[in-house]
C-alpha cells in the first residue's frame, strides 16, 4: 500500500506490517539522507474517512532506544509528501502509536519510517516538528513579497515628475499609480488565496 523514497536509492515497498494498521521502512544509513518521500502505491486506497499518520524513529545517541517524531501524513487527497529528515537527528520524540513494537533493528544506523493509519479527524489534531515540513506556503508568499518589493522599487527608480519628462517620441511612460495599483491587488488577492495565480 505505501512506498518509501531517499534520493539515491531504490524505492522501497517492503514495509513490514508490524500491526493490523501499522507499518514500517527501514532506512539504514540514516545519516547520509536529508529528505525522505513517502507515498501511496495507487493499488490501495485509505478507508474512507482514514489517512496516515507518517513517523520517523531513529536511535537515541545516549539509550541506543528509538526516538519517534511526527513528519506530517498522507491521505487518499494527498497520497505523497517529501518530508526534512536531518534537523531531526537530535531532540525529543513525542507521543507515537508504534512503541517498542516497530524497533526491529538494533543496529545504530538504521532509522525506520513508520505509517501509523488512523482517522482523519484524529490526524487533524496532530502537530508534526516543525522543521520536517520541506516547503510551505509561507516560504512561497515571502518570495512573492519580495518579487513584488523588487518590481516596485525597480519601477519607482526610473520615476520622473511630468516637468522633469522629455518628450521622447520612441518611449512608452506608465504612471507609477498603475504599478502601485497592480502591486496592492496583488499583494491583496496572494493574501486571499496564494494559489490564484494558478487560475
Amino acid at each position: 500500500m505505501f512506498g518509501c523514497l531517499v534520493a539515491g536509492r531504490l524505492v522501497q515497498t517492503d514495509a513490514v506490517q508490524v500491526a493490523s494498521d501499522k507499518f514500517v521502512f527501514n532506512l539504514p544509513d540514516y545519516e547520509n539522507v536529508n529528505h525522505v518521500v513517502v507515498f501511496m502505491l495507487g493499488t490501495v486506497p485509505f478507508p474512507a474517512g482514514m489517512g496516515g499518520a507518517v513517523y520517523f524513529s531513529f536511535p537515541d545517541p545516549a539509550s541506543g532506544a528509538p526516538v519517534w517524531q511526527l513528519l506530517g501524513f498522507i491521505t487518499n487527497d494527498k497520497p505523497s509528501a517529501i518530508f526534512k529528515i536531518s534537523g531531526l537527528k537530535a531532540g525529543e520524540g513525542g507521543a507515537h502509536p508504534f512503541g517498542m513494537m516497530a524497533s526491529s533493528s538494533s543496529s545504530p544506523s538504521v532509522a525506520q519510517v513508520g505509517v501509523s493509519v488512523e482517522a482523519l479527524d484524529q490526524l487533524a489534531q496532530q502537530i508534526p516538528v516543525s522543521s520536517a515540513a520541506v516547503s510551505t506556503v509561507d516560504s512561497f508568499l515571502q518570495f512573492t513579497q519580495k518579487m513584488l518589493d523588487s518590481l516596485y522599487n525597480f519601477a519607482s527608480s526610473f520615476a520622473v515628475s511630468q516637468a522633469q519628462m522629455t518628450p521622447n517620441p520612441t518611449e512608452t511612460f506608465i504612471p507609477s499609480s498603475c504599478i502601485l495599483k497592480w502591486y496592492e491587488n496583488f499583494q491583496r488577492r496572494m493574501g486571499q488565496n496564494p494559489n490564484f495565480w494558478k487560475n
